[in-house]
């Protein structure tokens, strides 16, 4: 039999495992406080526990919770997936693809300055306020305007999620992470900003690099693209060709004209409101009904649009709510603080310059478990900043090994909700994902581990 690479078995297949790790690995707690409203461990607090080994009841019923718990973003996601449905109905999409290829093939000289421009915008937008799941929506924007000039969806993709998490990565302001980490820390609020600037730089330039040199071989020949087959279909339901463009209408301008209103005013409602999922949803919602009657689609045809954009999101969603279920096993195993509490011990006693590369690697296996950044702030910066201290490295360091952590390494990870999310609305398979991006995520590996010595080195504070 052959064997067929499947990303929901390969999720649960990890449920199991952690499953079956509640039955070996002793179990412990920290005890938790709450302090300036967010939930802390304890330092040195950690105590063994009598164990919950979670068995076949537990498996199965883990995504049920997991599904339950990642609700909201599962809703966001329907709701986005619905309303770029009905968008796409209206033709809008359609007709300004056909426009901006038609353009670009007069104008080429404008091309090369396409993905280092809206990039480097992106990568500002992490690096500020911490893009992630605002980012999103831009992913089904930038697919067909990447197709439309001769690249694939991985490019497209590429642009808004790696963008963002390139300056995710650099956090030079990003509150959600390195704010609430130094917070903790007891550090001064954005100390340190210049390192973390050329970090920011470091890593945009490199991201940048990196899928420009994917766009120009996919460019020079389609077939190269890992979604080569998934884009020709694309392609055809989008009518992306080289012939003349279709009449751009007064109905299409009107829908474009909201559609653009709405991705500008989501910027402004983030930055000034800090809109968040519930928001943002709601913010697409109104402007799917809004453009579909712009558009002049009936009830009948709006409604059915919607449902047929979020039915294209359950496979994501069952995903989601799957891999949800391993950190659901390992909260209710009580092992998750045991490989915290493990982890530490062996940072404690080696090498302070081997002892921060030690803890971005903790940030790794913590960060396949929890994916908030203030979450896993919360849950490792009160461990590792007074660590920090006993091993000799600062503790500006010892954010930042928790900032790269949680930055390069979750475009990868299919525990994810973001990455997932987004690799369900660009409707491309997360192993053909994880193979494009595999190079990238070993050169950023060995980036952290190069700047976190460098930090020891020149006495990061």
């Amino acid at each position: 039999m052959k064997f067929s690479f499947n990303t929901l078995v390969m999720i649960y297949a990890v449920v199991v495992l952690v499953a079956f790790l509640t039955w070996v690995v002793p179990s412990g707690e920290y005890t938790r406080e709450v302090k300036n409203g967010k939930t802390l461990v304890v330092t040195g607090s950690f105590t063994s526990v009598t164990g919950t080994p979670q068995g076949i009841g537990a498996i199965l019923t883990a995504p049920i919770k997991g599904f339950i718990q990642a609700a909201q973003i599962i809703a966001f996601l329907f709701v986005i997936g619905g309303a770029f449905m009905i968008v796409e109905e209206t033709g809008a999409i359609a007709v300004s693809v056909q426009h901006l290829a038609h353009t670009f093939a007069r104008k080429p000289h404008l091309q090369k300055f396409f993905i280092p421009v809206t990039m480097t915008l992106f990568s500002i937008a992490g690096a500020v306020f911490g893009m992630a799941e605002s980012g999103m929506p831009f992913v089904l924007v930038f697919i067909p305007l990447a197709l439309s000039l001769g690249y694939d969806s991985i490019t497209g993709t590429s642009i808004p999620f790696l963008g963002a998490a390139a300056g995710f990565a650099g956090a030079v302001l990003n509150p959600f992470t390195v704010g609430i980490a130094q917070n903790i820390s007891e550090l001064t609020l954005y100390s340190g900003l210049e390192y973390r600037l050329v970090i920011w730089v470091i890593s945009t330039v490199s991201m940048v690099t990196f899928v420009m040199h994917h766009a120009a071989r996919v460019k020079k020949n389609p077939q190269l693209s890992p979604v080569f087959d998934l884009d020709q279909v694309r392609r055809a339901t989008l009518k992306i060709d080289n012939a003349v463009p279709a009449s751009f209408v007064v109905r299409h301008k009107i829908v474009l004209a909201l559609f653009v209103s709405a991705m500008l005013f989501l910027i402004y409602g983030v930055l000034v409101f800090g809109w968040y999922i519930n928001e943002i949803a709601a913010l697409f919602l109104a402007v799917g009904i809004g453009c579909g009657v712009a558009g002049r689609l009936t009830a009948g045809q709006i409604t059915a649009s919607f449902k047929k954009g979020a039915q294209g999101m359950v496979g994501v969603a069952l995903i989601i709510g799957c891999a949800r279920a391993i950190l659901v096993i390992a909260n209710d195993g009580k092992i998750l603080d045991v490989m915290l509490h493990s982890l530490s011990n062996i940072i404690a006693g080696i090498h302070p310059i081997f002892a921060a590369q030690a803890m971005f690697v903790t940030q790794c296996i913590i960060n396949f478990f929890v994916h908030s950044g203030s979450g896993q702030a919360a849950l490792t910066m009160p461990i590792m900043a007074p660590l920090a201290d006993a091993v000799g490295i600062s503790r500006q360091t010892a954010v930042l090994a928790f900032q790269f952590g949680e930055g390069w390494i979750n475009p990868i990870l299919p525990t994810s909700g973001v990455t997932m999310g987004v690799l369900g609305m660009a409707q491309i398979p997360w192993e053909k994902w994880i193979r494009w991006m595999l190079p990238a995520q070993i050169y950023f590996f060995g980036l952290a581990m190069i700047l976190l010595g460098v930090a020891f080195v020149i006495g990061y504070q």
